[in-house]
Parts: structure tokens; C-alpha cells; sequence
């Protein structure tokens, strides 16, 4: 009786474990814009790794977790560069990663999707609702994000007073399946 429980057990799992589909990234782009003096200043973070299973039929088990490093960013200034990776902004030398990990998926219509993420930065965690688009084309999977953060959630900046507090983020991924 125990062999026939135990066979069912491995069955289940086994079938989980394929029913999802793992993505790898291909090309992955993270921007972000604010406002500083009322001026847009943009810029870019790089070396996002990611573990992507994602199956729009079982999103129940589909889990979404990357990682970009911050000593990566890049405004097209290098001064100011440095001073965004200094102490008073993202401590790259404490804090050298930001982290997505989710915590559910929702499917909204067609192909748009929210997901609530926690996201790490500077060893704090907000709960963000990030909605997406996933759309696939052969064995080619990309998921698109827009969304917001407020600097002062993660202690990034201090209390600026030309500094927008809110933070336009967009990440952009491609991936193989």
C-alpha cells in the first residue's frame, strides 16, 4: 500500500516539474527616469539574472525571480554615476543587488498579467504590483513592465528636495523556453 502512495507522490511531482515551462534570458534591458530640477534624467542597471518558470495555464506554481546588479547603472554620466552608487543612494558597496521575487501572478486579459513582486533594495522589501505583457512567438518568450517605486520606500536619496520622489521603471525581457 505505502509503493502504491509513494508511486502516486512521484507521479505528481515529476508531472509538476514538467508542466512548467523555464525560460532563459536572452536580451534584458532595465531603464528608469526621473525628474531632477524638473529635468528627465534616465539611465539604465544591468547584469539581470533571472529564474523564470512561467506557465500562463498554471500560474498558481509559476515564479518569477531576478536579480540586477547595481553596479551596473548608467546615466551617461560617470560622475554621477558614482554618486548613485555611493551611500545616499544605492550603497553599492553594502547593497550591490536589487531583487525581484514573486509572490503571485494574476492574468488580467490577453496577453496583460499583473504580478506582486517583493523587491529588495538596500535591504528593504516593498510588496509592488507590476503588471506585464507576455507574449510568445516560437520558441521566444518576452515579458514587459512598467511601473513605478518611491525612492523614499528604499532610502535612496534622502530627503531631496529637487529630487522626484517617484521613479518611472521599465524592464524588458526576452527569453528562449
Amino acid at each position: 500500500m505505502n509503493k502504491k502512495y509513494l508511486t502516486v507522490i512521484l507521479f505528481l511531482l515529476v508531472s509538476c516539474a514538467f508542466a512548467q515551462v523555464k525560460h532563459t534570458v536572452t536580451k534584458s534591458t532595465i531603464t528608469f527616469k526621473i525628474k531632477n530640477l524638473g529635468i528627465n534624467t534616465d539611465g539604465n542597471i544591468g547584469g539581470l539574472q533571472a529564474n523564470i518558470q512561467f506557465d500562463p495555464a498554471n500560474l498558481g506554481v509559476s515564479v518569477i525571480e531576478a536579480t540586477a546588479d547595481v553596479n551596473t547603472i548608467n546615466s551617461d554620466n560617470d560622475m554621477r554615476d558614482e554618486h548613485l552608487k555611493g551611500e545616499s543612494f544605492f550603497d553599492v558597496a553594502k547593497y550591490p543587488k536589487i531583487t525581484f521575487k514573486s509572490v503571485s501572478i494574476k492574468h488580467q486579459s490577453g496577453d496583460n498579467y499583473t504580478g506582486q513582486f517583493n523587491v529588495t533594495i538596500k535591504n528593504k522589501t516593498q510588496l509592488l504590483d507590476i503588471p506585464f505583457i507576455y507574449t510568445t512567438s516560437g520558441n521566444t518568450a518576452s515579458f514587459k513592465g512598467v511601473f513605478k517605486i518611491k525612492r523614499s520606500d528604499f532610502g535612496i536619496g534622502g530627503s531631496s528636495m529637487v529630487l522626484s520622489n517617484e521613479a518611472n521603471v521599465t524592464v524588458d525581457l526576452e527569453t528562449s523556453k
